[in-house]
């Protein structure tokens, strides 16, 4: 089996190389800066756990490899810009949006799209970083460096946000996942709960966006697909092209875990569609030291990302899954206790979405 270079060395790229090491495939998460003589790449699959990195002399290799899958999409999904165009071309529901190319657009952005508007610069500015809502009169305090760096949108009021974790094999095979419902606060992922028997409307118009979008870029791999649910079903948020925050609860809660089911499409191994029996929730540990307290509760699976804890840094996931929901919920009240305030909200959260 060809080793697998994974282009970054984050939380990503480790659950990859974990879930790698039962079907004896060979994973070697990277940094940037790493010599490409380092790392066995030459005979190997690249793939990333990261949408953009700069020019360094690892990526360079890289960038003329013909085993890096997903090489040329990568760039045209990291631009929101060429993100956005792309599901205009498509015909795919998103918010009504513009580039924002000078200040003097603003009356005619706010006529277009509303009197709300969300600011996202063009690259990077994840996890609430890098973006900004906007009312008349608040356009004056935006960094002058926005203007053609930006893309501006309607401002989305949704009932809820979910996300579709699925993956495309080589042949166009594609299967999913249920869909992940989400809480984000400030701008953040702070929990997940994913039922086995998702909204079937929802499901279906999920699995034919995000089949759309695969098919026409020829990807291969886990993509991940943010979407606001309205009145009329689903407007996307985002794309990710890559294993995604939202599907961490598939390492405890399905049958094949996101993880194993990316490097199954890039290796061209065998490619069901994973099974998923019981509710499932994911808890984001976010700024948070680690307490291995939380592992007295049967029902929690920790995953620890040994990185430095420090505010707003993801350096964790809780994991929780049960054929009960009603015991799931009970879990996440007794796990109330060990985790501080700001994680409240998001538990009495996802005690509801599994009562409803």
């Amino acid at each position: 089996m060809k080793p697998i270079c994974v282009l970054g060395n984050g939380q990503l790229g480790r659950m990859l190389r974990q879930a790698g090491e039962p079907l004896g495939i060979t994973v070697f998460p990277v940094g940037l800066d790493v010599d490409p003589e380092a790392v066995p790449w030459q005979q190997g699959v690249i793939t990333a756990e990261i949408e953009r990195w700069p020019e360094t002399p690892l990526t360079r290799e890289l960038a003329r490899h013909n085993g890096f899958v997903n090489r040329d999409i990568f760039p045209r999904l990291a631009d929101r810009l060429t993100q956005k165009q792309l599901l205009d071309e498509l015909n795919l529901a998103t918010a009504p949006w513009q580039l924002l190319a000078s200040a003097s657009e603003w009356p005619q952005v706010f006529a277009n799209i509303g009197q709300f508007a969300i600011v996202k610069r063009r690259t990077g500015g994840y996890d609430g970083r890098g973006q900004w809502r906007v009312r008349p009169g608040d356009e004056a305090e935006l960094p002058a460096d926005v203007y053609g760096e930006c893309i501006v949108e309607q401002g989305i009021s949704f009932s809820g946000e979910v996300s579709l974790v699925g993956a495309r094999a080589h042949d166009g095979h594609c299967v999913f996942y249920p869909l992940t419902h989400n809480l984000h606060e400030d701008g953040i992922l702070r929990t997940s709960v994913a039922l086995p028997q998702p909204n079937t409307q929802l499901q279906q118009q999920a699995e034919q966006m995000l089949s759309a979008i695969m098919n026409e870029l020829g990807y291969v791999g886990v993509m991940a697909m943010e979407c606001f649910v309205v009145d009329d079903g689903l407007l996307i948020n985002e794309l990710a092209p890559r294993v995604h925050n939202s599907g961490h609860w598939t390492q405890n809660g399905a049958s094949i875990s996101q993880f194993e089911l990316h490097l199954r499409a890039i290796l061209d191994l065998p490619l069901p569609t994973p099974v998923v029996s019981t509710p499932s929730v994911m808890v984001n540990l976010i700024g948070t030291d680690l307490n291995y307290e939380w592992m007295a509760q049967p029902l929690v699976h920790l995953h620890w990302y040994d990185k430095e804890v420090r505010p707003g840094r993801k350096v964790g996931h809780l994991n929780l899954n049960d054929v009960n929901a009603s015991l799931l919920a009970a879990a996440l009240n007794d796990l109330t206790p060990q985790l501080s305030a700001e994680y409240h909200s998001g538990l009495r959260w996802a005690q509801q979405k599994l009562l409803a």
